[in-house]
């Protein structure tokens, strides 16, 4: 995931954020959008675009490389927008997310006066301050820039910070840290990312990641069972090819079965195959299998 993707989903979840990093109050109404220009070679990945035309449309970019002619194709690009659609705003407000001052363009020739114009801000993520005082807004900004051996702490502080303070929509801002770690932890699964940011079962459950970890393991047991399924020729193929794909997922986790254990799972009936699939992924010791067999007998 390349991290412009991390800032659309973060702006297109929290459109707030982009009026945090302007220390305004956020006005109602805005629709966050990313706009191509027809017949060019410009697309806008930010614009905020405001409920009627009195209102102020806002262009937003984020800038991790330095790129010697950004100003030139961001201005041309703002230029642009305004011409094609002038009827849809009264004035007009750029906002450009750096992570430090080192990435910023050098030169700002013919251009120094729009840079340095009350219509321009520069935002460098790592002067905003400390994630303590922080809006969560803009702490996850932060997030995406802090060094691998801070994130874990960091991305812990702020999944507390989402448990205890009143926060709007607080199963989104859970989404977007883990997306941000997942983003720098390439090798972590998202299970043990979630782990690692201290999520309850309850947490996990609620998480969209939660539930694609679960349906990708099944998914990819299911093509190394099927060819099995077909070549033994099963009789019920849906509830067998399921009670195989539990079975699978548990030597997986936890290796070799003990008989018994195996053979009362074959023995489920349908339903109880299901809720099992559903609940294998709460389980840390096998004795969690067994007790939870228990409970269902």
């Amino acid at each position: 995931m390349r991290r412009d993707s991390l800032f659309y989903q973060l702006f297109a979840q929290l459109p707030q954020t982009l009026f945090d990093l302007l220390g305004i109050d956020t006005p109602q109404g805005y629709r966050f959008d990313s706009v191509e220009l027809k017949q060019t070679a410009f697309r806008i990945d930010g614009v905020f675009v405001p409920p009627d035309p009195s209102g102020t449309v806002y262009f937003c970019e984020v800038q991790f490389q330095r790129d010697t002619t950004f100003y030139e194709r961001f201005f041309a690009e703002i230029f642009l927008y305004l011409r094609l659609y002038r009827q849809t705003f009264s004035d007009w407000q750029a906002v450009v997310i750096y992570p430090h001052r080192q990435v910023e363009q050098v030169s700002f020739e013919p251009y120094e006066v729009l840079v340095n114009s009350h219509r321009l801000h520069r935002v460098y993520l790592n002067e905003l301050g400390s994630l303590e005082a922080l809006p969560l807004s803009l702490a996850l900004m932060q997030l995406t820039v802090l060094p691998e051996a801070e994130m874990p702490t960091a991305a812990r502080l702020l999944a507390e910070r989402t448990r205890t303070e009143a926060v709007p929509r607080p199963e989104v801002i859970m989404e977007l840290i883990t997306t941000i770690v997942l983003y720098k932890f390439t090798e972590l699964s998202r299970e043990e990312v979630l782990r690692m940011l201290g999520f309850t079962t309850e947490e996990l459950k609620r998480t969209r990641f939660y539930r694609d970890v679960y349906a990708e393991a099944r998914e990819e047991v299911y093509a190394e069972v099927r060819e099995e399924v077909l070549q033994q020729g099963l009789q019920q193929g849906l509830q067998q090819g399921e009670t195989l794909v539990v079975l699978r997922l548990l030597r997986r986790r936890f290796g070799e079965l003990p008989a018994g254990l195996e053979e009362r799972i074959r023995q489920l009936p349908a339903h109880q195959i299901e809720a099992l699939a559903e609940a294998l992924l709460d389980f840390t010791a096998l004795e969690e299998v067994f007790a939870w067999l228990e409970r269902s007998s």
